[in-house]
């Protein structure tokens, strides 16, 4: 089955970093596909975070993470990373990825894979 693996959750205080990774399986991860990070927090809607563009490789993030939170890529390694700074308590909840071909940010299009998802709890 084609699909992302991610890694890189876990519990963290307030004010600390996480590095989420997101490792595509099954399928080969080309530039021209654009990435999103999707957060779903305890009882909200599902958001997306950040994004980078298959059009242009340009990074996006919601105004909440803008200035800590950079979203990247490796493609010769098939893999999209997520590097949160300055965790609030807000930012807890599951991160998933996921991928829509030739696609800018935010992706519009019915996606083509996602990531089984990845617990981010912020709490002292």
């Amino acid at each position: 089955q084609a699909e992302f693996v991610e890694s890189g959750g876990g519990l963290v205080q307030p004010g600390g970093s996480l590095n989420l990774s997101c490792t595509a399986s099954g399928f080969s991860l080309g530039y021209f596909y654009a990435i999103t990070w999707f957060r779903q927090a305890p009882g909200k809607e599902r958001e997306g975070v950040s994004c980078i563009s298959g059009i242009d490789d340009s990074p996006y993030h919601t105004s909440s993470v803008k200035g800590r939170f950079t979203i990247s890529r490796d493609n010769r390694k098939m893999t999209v990373y997520l590097q949160m700074t300055q965790l609030k308590p807000e930012d807890t909840g599951v991160y998933s990825c996921a991928a829509t071909a030739y696609s800018g940010c935010p992706m519009t299009a019915e996606i083509d894979y996602w990531g089984q998802g990845a617990q981010v709890t912020v709490s002292s």
